[in-house]
């Protein structure tokens, strides 16, 4: 069938409709959605169905009958086959627009907002930005590491990432000609790569499955950090009884030290930091610049990206995480007027709530959470004011309700939400809209060129 894109949706597919005389399913005049991927607003293609549901289709290209201005060539043999890239046949300026319209039309549909400002888009260059990138393993029948295929968990053998580092790329070649000559222990099942800032260093983490053996995995390990001069240690992790991940080989120095702009930060295997290595100083700048005060809260904090530069202008600042590996890199990592607290954002809030109303804020103290750099220097005292800013950089999952309606009642009259999912930031907008926020400014940060994945961050005031 002759499809027409009407445009490009969050998750990287294009979105036609069915002829409505050819749908009876088909309401007030509209037929049915279908969802293709590798396609551009207002190119006509010659489409053939892969799934049918009772609200949408799903189909493929055969032919591009009509092709789009901005349509590219793609710059890796693996596009369209993996499932890392989605953006690919577009160019990188074109890129930008179909993000920026997505983040207008998630506010407009769910947040049901009319943006009163511009978006101001910040790229990346599009190529070799990723410092951390992970692979799948598999040692059986033979040797392979790659990503999955496109909407599914089949593994696709990759030896060449081009939206990764030039120095991860030399770590792939490396596993493959281990792999290939046999040595890789069995029960391996994922690697990841992490590289500093210059891509002179390198940290690799380990996942391994439970039947995987820990003299064959340390082995291993030792003789792949050997090969390359650049990886400064290793880490392997298992899946521990409760669920979580539990650390049972280490090689080397389990951590790396990731430099921007502000300072040097401690990050460990297994803690969180950024993944672009060419835009993360626009991203910290854009959330703290022009921002002062007496109380900065940084929720979600990670390993103090936004918490250190804070504190060069608050004169507190509390930096909640609720990851225990990464809260002691944060509390590593902060000054002194900073305090680092290991708790789930929503039961830190929830303390809070009671003295919002007095004008107070919970710190807790030294004894019980430490501070910057290992514990060195002086808290503030037990009770703040409120906050005169809050930063938020929740997960893809965004806030919830609960932590948004706790934050409407925050009485901060400055809010930062760093988003990488417009659809959960959105929906969070509309509780604090509700209490009386509104947005200043919307920032379109490209983290992750080539995909459709789009971090934004958000301005909020009242």
């Amino acid at each position: 069938m002759i499809l027409a894109i009407e445009k490009l949706i969050y998750g990287g597919d294009g979105l036609a409709r069915l002829p409505v005389d050819s749908d009876r399913s088909a309401e007030r005049g509209r037929g049915k959605a279908v969802l293709i991927p590798f396609v551009l607003a207002g190119e006509k293609i010659d489409a053939s169905f892969t799934v049918g549901k009772p609200g949408y289709a799903r189909a493929r290209v055969n032919e591009i009958v009509e092709a789009s201005p901005y349509r590219i060539a793609p710059a890796c043999p693996y596009f369209s086959r993996c499932g890392g890239c989605h953006y690919q046949h577009a160019s990188y300026e074109h890129q930008i627009e179909i993000k920026k319209e997505i983040l207008r039309e998630n506010f407009r549909r769910i947040a049901k907002l009319e943006l009163p400002c511009e978006i101001k888009a910040h790229p990346s260059p599009p190529w070799n930005y990723r410092n951390r990138s992970r692979m799948q393993v598999e040692t059986r029948p033979e040797f392979a590491a790659g990503y999955f295929k496109l909407a599914s968990h089949e593994l696709l053998p990759v030896e060449g990432c081009p939206i990764s580092s030039p120095l991860i790329n030399r770590a792939i070649g490396a596993l493959w000609r281990s792999g290939r000559a046999g040595k890789v222990a069995d029960g391996i099942d994922e690697i990841e790569f992490f590289a500093n800032a210059d891509d002179t260093k390198l940290l690799v983490e380990l996942s391994c499955a439970q039947h995987a053996k820990r003299a064959a995995v340390r082995m291993w390990t030792e003789e792949f950090c050997a090969s390359m001069s650049e990886i400064v240690g290793a880490v392997a992790f298992r899946q521990n009884e409760k669920g979580g991940q539990e650390a049972v080989i280490s090689v080397g120095t389990p951590e790396l030290a990731y430099q921007t702009r502000h300072a040097s930060f401690r990050v460990s295997a297994g803690s969180f930091f950024q993944t672009n290595r060419f835009v993360t100083d626009q991203l910290i700048e854009i959330v703290t610049d022009g921002r002062s005060g007496e109380l900065a809260l940084d929720l979600y904090a990670g390993v103090g990206s936004f918490s250190t530069a804070l504190a060069c202008n608050f004169r507190h600042v509390i930096s909640v995480e609720s990851s225990q590996t990464a809260a002691s890199d944060l509390a590593y990592n902060l000054p002194f007027n900073a305090e680092a607290v290991c708790s789930v954002v929503e039961q830190y809030l929830k303390a809070g709530s009671s003295l919002a109303d007095a004008g107070h804020w919970p710190a807790k103290s030294q004894d019980e959470f430490g501070t910057g750099r290992g514990g060195k220097g002086k808290l503030p005292q037990k009770h703040l004011h409120t906050p005169d800013l809050i930063v938020v950089d929740p997960p893809r999952s965004g806030l919830g309700e609960r932590v948004a309606c706790l934050l409407a009642n925050s009485n901060a009259p400055r809010l930062t939400y760093v988003s990488c999912d417009p659809a959960t930031l959105a929906r969070d907008l509309v509780p604090l809209q509700a209490a009386g926020y509104r947005v200043d400014e919307v920032h379109l940060v490209d983290q992750f060129a080539q995909t459709y994945h789009l971090e934004s961050v958000v301005q909020l005031v009242r």
